[in-house]
């Protein structure tokens, strides 16, 4: 198996990026898209669980715009067809505050799609 396939991380890092672009305008259509569209997927978030797209659609209809900045970004590919993307983000309105995220890609007939993905939050280090 090839790890960090050079043409393979370029690719999951320009959907990392999309999905950055899209979160931060609120794009709930394609952030949906970007998930893999099966009962299975799931994403953890800072004070919610969604088990299948169809979670994950409701919540993402509730959310409002928000800003915020990524640092120590680190997307690691395992073969061709699967990646694991992980960043830390800071929000302004979330003072004192580190974000955690981290989120498993997997090549589909349909392009790259979020299988799994995490959230949480902790006190930013002194």
């Amino acid at each position: 198996m090839i790890v960090d396939d050079p043409a393979t991380l370029a690719e999951v890092t320009a959907i990392f990026e999309a999905y950055e672009t899209a979160l931060l305008a609120n794009d709930n259509e394609t952030l949906e898209a970007m998930f893999l569209d099966l009962p299975e997927t799931v994403r953890y978030g800072v004070a919610e669980v969604q088990h299948g797209h169809d979670e994950i659609r409701a919540f993402r209809s509730t959310q409002a715009p928000f800003e915020r900045t990524l640092s120590k970004t680190r997307i690691t590919t395992y073969g061709s067809d699967f990646a694991i993307a992980s960043t830390l983000f800071h929000r302004d309105d979330l003072p004192g505050e580190t974000g955690r995220q981290m989120q498993t890609w997997v090549r589909t007939a349909q392009g790259w799609k979020v299988a799994a993905a995490h959230v949480s939050m902790m006190p930013s280090p002194a």
